[in-house]
């Protein structure tokens, strides 16, 4: 039964005029909106996506890019056993895909000693490549510890010759290069019990509990501080995410925890393998990504070739997941002498020196509200904005929709040459050149003349008289993840609705949404930087007064949760209309 939602408030909102500029303008002075074709645009929204308002979850975003090292007992096997490869599944789970025995398992750990891991080699390395932390595996699904620790003897110290603790040397290593530090834990564990479940989504039994416990606290205390903490796998209940997540609050309340913690628990999303998502997402979040999609731990028989474009496709996907607001970490699966494998490390050399090309391009850039487009992906950095071009338009032009600052220059980065651009409407329209500068991912930069602010494509004009009438098709909507306890739980939630209004003058307007609601939730309504908290019921059952949008400016109308249990909390409101009409009655509200 569809049901209507009257959402009204009283908020005045200041326009301040924004600047454009005409392809003709001289670079060093700018138009104003009337010198645009087709006269005066409104003012935008800010372009800029900002970080989390929690001051620690903001600063393990702004580390942006990563080190993945997925290292363990299974390198030493390099994805052989009894001299055939293991071609089923990742390397580090060859244990699982083998049916190796815990005996025959140990046996390989006597002859596990990494003498070529050097810690200096890999942080100059990630430094290299322009990385800003380290995540090692202190643990994968085997049980086996790669680091010292009183809750077992079967750890990297013990059951070795090699008989030291290699992440106590990363991690100091780390510290004194000025990378941040973190730890991969599996919550699976062969040794302490688990069986072998081709999806990893055993339940973990309370007598299992202590040893993860006890191994939570050794890590959160022993290494400096932690960035982050990256939890894998199993399926826990709700109480026993609690608990994990409750160490790491307790001994690192800085650090990040990641989702795979599980039950909603953990502070950003990790996305599935090498994902970038096609649409946008709300919150922090972050994409595990490998060079070879069919491992992370060592495999001596992988087939390693065309490096130039696999430093292509990787800066590609460092540069899709950054362009969206994500974290990128990329894993190196070094061999079980503790040897980087050659092309890995040529790999990230190749990333770095293309980072280096664009300095300011990814690393301290910040997402847009852009959005992935057909031809690439959009940065910001302060007043400059970086378009980059994964596919070179046949047409010779690269049209960006929605730009509402003022432009002063525009030229390959890189390159000294300007290039020739105009406006068409609200779009930016750049020439190029016949061939890019750079063959690995070319990259424009647009220097603008003031806060990135753009106008969205789905801005809806309200009319003059009557009621403006948006489609579904007219919301945006943010969306996020939720899980109920493991890896194949998780969906895709929606968490936001918002749609985009111009007027051409001032008005004081009524707004309803036709659509359902959950009952006793609690809404929060914002227009502007003006908001309002409003239950389901009443937003079901009744009108609640008017609210003013100023002419020339684009005004947003977010409707999200109140206060959500977890970020991922589905919104539970589905729009079928959004009904804008001139408000017979205005009514006094409170803000």
């Amino acid at each position: 039964m569809r049901k209507v939602i009257g959402v009204v408030l009283a908020l005045l909102l200041a326009v301040v005029a924004d600047v454009g500029a005409a392809a003709a303008t001289p670079p060093a002075a700018v138009a104003t909106q009337a010198d645009r074709p087709g006269g005066p645009r409104p003012q935008g929204i800010p372009g800029e996506i900002e970080t989390s308002d929690d001051k620690d979850l903001a600063a393990w975003q702004r580390l942006q890019y990563g080190m993945f090292i997925h290292w363990g007992l299974f390198s030493e096997l390099g994805g052989v056993w009894k001299g055939k490869p293991v071609t089923k599944g990742y390397s580090e789970q060859i244990q699982m895909w083998a049916d190796i025995s815990e005996k025959e398992y140990l046996e390989v750990a006597e002859r596990f000693s990494p003498d070529r891991f050097d810690p200096a080699e890999i942080c100059s390395l990630a430094k290299q490549a322009g990385m800003r932390y380290v995540v090692i595996t202190s643990k994968h699904h085997d049980g086996f510890s790669m680091f010292d620790t009183d809750t077992t003897d079967y750890d990297v110290v013990d059951a070795t010759p090699y008989g030291k603790d290699p992440l106590k040397a990363l991690a100091d290593e780390c510290r004194s290069q000025g990378l941040k530090f973190g730890f991969y834990f599996s919550l699976v564990d062969w040794h302490q019990g688990h069986d072998f479940d081709g999806d990893n989504n055993n339940p973990i039994p309370t007598s299992m509990e202590p040893v993860i416990e006890g191994q939570l606290r050794e890590l959160m205390t022993g290494y400096g501080d932690i960035a982050e903490v990256w939890f894998d796998m199993s399926s826990p209940s709700a109480a026993q995410s609690e608990k994990f997540t409750g160490i790491v609050r307790e001994l690192q309340p800085k650090a990040a925890v990641n989702s795979r913690v599980w039950n909603n628990k953990g502070d950003f999303r990790t996305l599935g393998d090498n994902e970038i998502p096609t649409v946008a997402l709300d919150g922090a979040w972050q994409t595990p990504a490998s060079i070879y999609h069919e491992t992370w731990g060592y495999r001596s028989w992988q087939k390693r070739d065309d490096l130039p474009g696999k430093i292509k496709d990787l800066v590609g996907g460092l540069t899709g997941v950054r362009a969206r607001g994500g974290n990128y970490l990329l894993n190196i699966g070094p061999r079980g002498d503790g040897s980087v494998v050659e092309f890995e490390a040529d790999v990230l050399r190749g990333m770095g020196a293309w980072l280096r090309r664009h300095p300011d391009a990814v690393l301290g850039a910040s997402a847009t509200r852009f959005g992935g487009r057909s031809w690439g992906e959009v940065t910001v950095n302060d007043r400059d904005l970086f378009l980059h071009v994964s596919q070179w338009p046949k047409s010779g032009e690269l049209r960006l929709p929605g730009l509402a600052t003022s432009v002063r220059d525009v030229r390959e980065d890189g390159s000294k040459d300007r290039l020739a651009w105009r406006w068409d409407g609200d779009d930016l329209v750049v020439k190029l050149p016949a061939r890019p500068h750079d063959d690995v991912l070319p990259v424009v930069k647009v220097e603008l003349g003031g806060e990135l602010r753009i106008i969205p494509e789905r801005t809806v004009a309200i009319g003059q008289d009557g009621e403006t009438v948006l489609a579904p098709d007219d919301i945006e909507h943010g969306y996020s993840y939720a899980d109920n306890g493991s890896y194949y739980s998780t969906r895709r939630t929606t968490v936001r609705h918002t749609a985009y209004l111009t007027a051409d003058r001032t008005e004081r307007l009524s707004v309803a949404v036709r659509g359902e609601a959950r009952p006793e939730a609690l809404y929060r309504v914002q227009v502007g930087k003006h908001t309002r908290l409003v239950k389901g019921a009443d937003l079901t059952d009744r009108a609640a007064g008017s609210f003013f949008v100023r002419g020339g400016k684009v005004t947003p109308v977010t409707i999200t949760l109140a206060a959500p249990e977890h970020a991922g909390e589905e919104l539970g409101l589905r729009i079928d209309a959004l009904t804008v009409k001139p408000a017979e009655h205005p009514t006094r509200t409170s803000n």
